[in-house]
C-alpha cells in the first residue's frame, strides 16, 4: 500500500523479471526462487509483483519475440521440485548443468540455460513410464484441452531439427504445415514431442500452485502482453492467414512506428500487422484465446503498444526502414468490446500508452477505463506541461513508475544526465536519500495514482551495470542476475516498505479494490 485513504487507497509494486531471480540453477524459477521472493513482498506488505512476457524468448533472450504466444519459458521450470515430486531423480539435478559450477558471473548465460532445459526435458520422458496412472490421465486431459500445444511442440522440434533456421527456411512440405505430411512427421518423433509436453505441463503445474501461493500471500501477480507477435513463431507458423504474410513467409505488411524526434527513419520491428479483417470474420477467436490464456495466469496484463488498438503502422514487407509506411485503423473497439462481454465489465488490462499518444487512443483507454502509464525519468526536460512530472499525473487511473525494463536504471539514467536537468531534479528533493532512484521513488509514492511501481534495481540503487534492456541494441540484454536474496535486499525492501507507509491486506481485498477500481 501506498499513503492510502479510505475512499482511494493506493499501492506499490516491484518491476522484476523471472529471470533476474537466484538459486534457479541458470535463472529464477516457478519453484523456491519465487516462492521466496513473493514471501519477501508479502512480509514488506508490497502489493504487486510486475513482470516481463514468461514466453519462451528468441535466440537474443527477448521475451518479446518469442516462438509463441501461450506456452511457457522452458528456463521457468524448477528440477528441485520435480525431484520432490519424483518425477526426475535427485541425481538428475545434480548432474544439469547449472551458473554455479560453469561460471562467477552475474549474467545469464542463454545457452547454458537451453542446455539445461533440454537435459531436463530427457529426464522427464527417460522417466515418464515410471509415473502412475493417475499422473499420465492428468496429463492427458490437460494436453487436450490446450489447442496451441501440438503446433507449438512441432514447431520446437522442427526448428530443432533444421538447425534453428526459421520456418520459411524448412524443407516445403513442413515450411506450409502440411498436415498430412505432419502426422507421418509426428509419429516418426513423438518422444522428442512428448519431452515438449512434458516440459509445458509441469510448467503450468508449477505456476498455478505458484499462483495460489501469491493469493494466499496478498500479492498480485502483473503479467505484460506484446502487441505483436515474433515472425519466427508457431503463431505465424501454423496460423498465417491472420497475419500480413506470404504463405512462403515473406511479409506483406510489417509493424513499426513513423520517423519522428528520436529517429529520422523511424522503427522498424519486423514482426507482421494483423490480418484484421480475417480474425473479424473468425470473431477474433485467436485474440480471445489469447487473453483468456493470459488471464488464467495473471491478475492483472499490460498490453504492450496499446496504440495499436486504434490505429498501426503498416510497412511494406520489402522496406528496410519505416519511413514510407502509413496509418490503418485497428478495430479495437469492437474487439475490447467482446472481451469485455467474454470476461467481464473490468476488464484486468494495462494500457502502455508511452510516446506519441493522440486524443483517440486516449479515448478508446478511458472508455475501457484501462489505467495507463507514468514514466518518471521522462519528466525532467525543462517543460512544466510535461505529463511525466509528478505534479502533472492528475487523478487516479495510472501506474507510476521511475522506469521500465526498457530504460537505464535510475541511477544511470541520472549519470547520463547534463548538469541543467540534474538541478532541475535536485530542487525536488523532499527527502535526505543519497541516491538518486529513491529521490525519484519518493516523488512517485507522493502521486495520485492507484499503484506506484519500482524495478527492483532502482530499490538497490544500482547503475547501468544492471540495467535490462537498451531498446535498438541486440547484444548484452535480458541477462541481469540477482545474486543473492542478501541482507541488502531485505534492508531495502524494509526500506521501500516503510517509505510507501503500508498496510497489509489479504489477497482477495486487494483483488477487489483493484477490481472496483480499474
Amino acid at each position: 500500500m501506498v499513503h492510502s485513504n479510505l475512499s482511494k487507497p493506493r499501492f506499490s509494486g516491484i518491476l522484476l523479471h523471472l529471470s533476474s531471480l537466484p538459486f534457479g540453477g541458470t535463472c529464477g524459477t516457478f519453484g523456491e526462487p519465487s516462492r521466496k521472493w513473493i514471501r519477501l513482498l508479502s512480509q514488506n506488505e508490497i502489493s504487486v509483483w510486475q513482470f516481463l512476457p514468461l514466453t519462451p524468448t528468441d535466440d537474443t533472450g527477448s521475451p518479446y519475440s518469442s516462438p509463441s504466444s501461450f506456452a511457457f519459458n522452458p528456463w521457468f521450470l524448477d528440477a528441485n521440485d520435480l525431484a520432490e515430486e519424483g518425477f526426475i531423480s535427485k541425481q538428475t539435478v545434480k548432474e544439469l548443468p547449472d551458473t554455479f559450477c560453469s561460471s562467477n558471473t552475474l549474467k545469464l548465460d542463454f545457452s547454458l540455460a537451453n542446455l539445461r532445459s533440454r537435459k531436463l526435458s530427457r529426464a522427464l520422458r527417460n522417466h515418464w513410464d515410471q509415473q502412475s496412472l493417475e499422473k499420465h490421465l492428468e496429463f492427458d486431459e490437460w494436453r487436450l484441452s490446450q489447442f496451441w500445444l501440438d503446433d507449438y511442440v512441432c514447431f520446437m522440434e522442427l526448428s530443432r531439427q533444421n538447425n534453428g533456421l526459421p520456418w520459411w527456411e524448412w524443407p516445403e512440405e513442413f515450411s506450409l504445415h502440411d498436415l498430412d505430411q505432419l502426422e507421418e512427421w509426428k509419429s516418426r518423433y513423438k518422444d522428442y514431442l512428448l519431452e515438449q509436453k512434458l516440459l509445458q505441463w509441469h510448467l503450468n503445474r508449477q505456476w498455478k500452485a505458484l499462483r495460489k501461493i501469491a493469493q494466499v500471500n496478498g500479492v498480485l501477480l502483473f503479467g505484460d502482453l506484446p502487441f505483436y507477435v515474433s515472425r519466427n513463431s508457431a503463431d505465424v507458423w501454423s496460423n498465417r492467414s491472420l497475419f500480413s504474410v506470404l504463405p512462403g513467409g515473406n511479409l506483406l505488411n510489417q509493424s513499426g512506428v513513423p520517423p519522428d524526434y528520436f529517429s529520422e527513419t523511424g522503427q522498424l520491428w519486423g514482426t507482421p500487422v494483423y490480418n484484421w479483417q480475417v480474425h473479424k470474420n473468425t470473431n477474433y477467436k485467436w485474440w480471445r484465446s489469447r487473453l483468456k490464456h493470459q488471464w488464467l495466469q495473471v491478475d492483472l496484463l499490460r498490453l504492450d503498444h496499446f496504440r495499436a488498438m486504434d490505429s498501426y503502422w503498416s510497412v511494406p514487407g520489402s522496406h528496410l526502414t519505416a519511413e514510407n509506411g502509413c496509418w490503418l485503423p485497428s478495430p479495437g473497439l469492437e474487439l475490447l468490446t467482446i472481451l469485455k462481454n467474454d470476461f467481464g465489465p473490468s476488464l484486468p488490462l494495462v494500457a502502455e500508452d508511452l510516446g506519441v499518444i493522440t486524443e483517440e487512443v486516449e479515448c478508446l483507454r478511458d472508455y475501457f477505463g484501462f489505467p495507463g502509464m507514468k514514466i518518471l525519468q521522462f519528466g525532467f526536460d525543462g517543460n512544466l506541461s510535461n505529463p511525466y512530472l509528478p505534479e502533472n499525473i492528475k487523478g487516479y487511473k495510472w501506474i507510476v513508475y521511475t522506469g521500465t525494463h526498457d530504460n537505464a536504471t535510475t541511477n544511470g539514467w541520472w549519470r547520463e544526465q547534463g548538469d541543467e536537468i540534474k538541478e532541475r531534479f535536485s530542487q525536488r528533493d523532499k527527502g535526505n536519500f543519497e541516491s538518486p532512484s529513491w529521490k525519484l521513488i519518493e516523488m512517485g509514492m507522493y502521486t495520485d495514482s492507484i499503484l506506484f511501481i519500482s524495478p527492483l534495481q532502482d530499490i538497490l540503487s544500482l547503475g547501468n551495470e544492471a540495467r535490462l534492456n537498451t531498446p535498438g541494441t541486440t547484444e548484452d540484454n535480458w541477462n541481469w542476475n540477482l545474486s543473492d536474496f542478501d541482507n541488502v535486499v531485505y534492508l531495502a525492501l524494509k526500506e521501500y516498505s516503510t517509505l510507501s507507509k503500508t498496510s497489509g491486506r489479504s489477497f482477495k481485498e486487494v483483488h477487489n479494490i483493484f477490481k472496483d477500481f480499474l
